[in-house]
């Protein structure tokens, strides 16, 4: 595999993911599908920037959380961490929150983010602000396309609510990649030496943009039918799709291999 030549030629290989879990809990799920600890030095999650700025008090004491059971460990042990020093965050009733946190649905294997609007539209009137842990609008699950926590907090803006973002393609989590980086490295690696891969173009290839960072566009996944994409991409297609989401990755291949 390309990353295993990577790795033992001496390149660092970082994860970055929008899960809304803190790292520590993104390793068990790579190693539940079978990706090995040795292909990668680090993970980081969108989960690690939001819980920081959660612990930051920006969004209150007590805050209302959208999203399922399984990312309950989002709230576990913030203001015992050293790396969040924060405060104690309290979820209430939305009628007793003072912010909204956002992990996802809190059933995406059925719900919309129609199915918000009338929480959504409350918690705007009162003025709260939404911290997304999540920016991802959609992914896929195995072969079925499912909402994320983006998609609310898209809907809320569309609202007139405030919505914040930490995960891809925003700032926060490429401060705490590149702070993770040049620790394992020892040394401050530059731009040009650092290669972003990713099928998500607003995420995954707009980050990297605004990073200054060469990326790696993988056409078969988020994108495969408007790329059509078998083994690679069609070129038309691809670039009827890049010139749509006016973004000029500096490459493109079909497939992970």
């Amino acid at each position: 595999m390309a990353l295993e030549k990577f790795k033992s030629d001496g390149g660092i290989v970082i994860l970055l993911t929008n899960s809304p879990r803190p790292a520590s809990g993104v390793y068990p799920q790579l190693d539940a599908i079978g990706v090995p600890r040795d292909l990668y030095h680090a993970i980081v999650a969108s989960g690690d920037a939001a819980r920081a700025a959660m612990a930051s008090g920006a969004y209150g004491k007590k805050v209302y959380h959208i999203g399922p059971d399984r990312d309950h460990p989002f709230f576990d042990g913030v203001p015992e961490e050293d790396f969040y020093q924060g405060i104690d965050i309290e979820r209430v009733a939305l009628d007793d929150a003072e912010g909204l946190v956002c992990t996802g649905l809190f059933d995406d294997t059925s719900e919309t983010p129609q199915d918000y609007r009338a929480t959504l539209l409350s918690a705007k009137n009162r003025g709260l602000k939404m911290l997304c842990a999540n920016p991802d609008i959609v992914v896929d699950r195995g072969e079925r396309r499912i909402y994320c926590a983006g998609a609310l907090a898209e809907a809320y803006k569309d609202l007139g609510g405030e919505a914040h973002y930490f995960g891809k393609p925003h700032a926060p989590i490429y401060t705490l990649a590149r702070q993770r980086l040049d620790s394992l490295s020892k040394t401050e690696i530059p731009n040009s030496s650092v290669l972003a891969i990713g099928d998500g173009i607003r995420t995954d290839v707009a980050g990297a943009s605004g990073e200054g960072i060469d990326a790696i566009f993988i056409t078969g996944g988020l994108a495969k039918s408007a790329t059509q994409t078998d083994t690679q991409p069609n070129p038309k297609s691809l670039q009827a799709f890049l010139t749509d989401a006016q973004l000029s990755p500096e490459y493109a291949m079909g497939f992970l291999r």
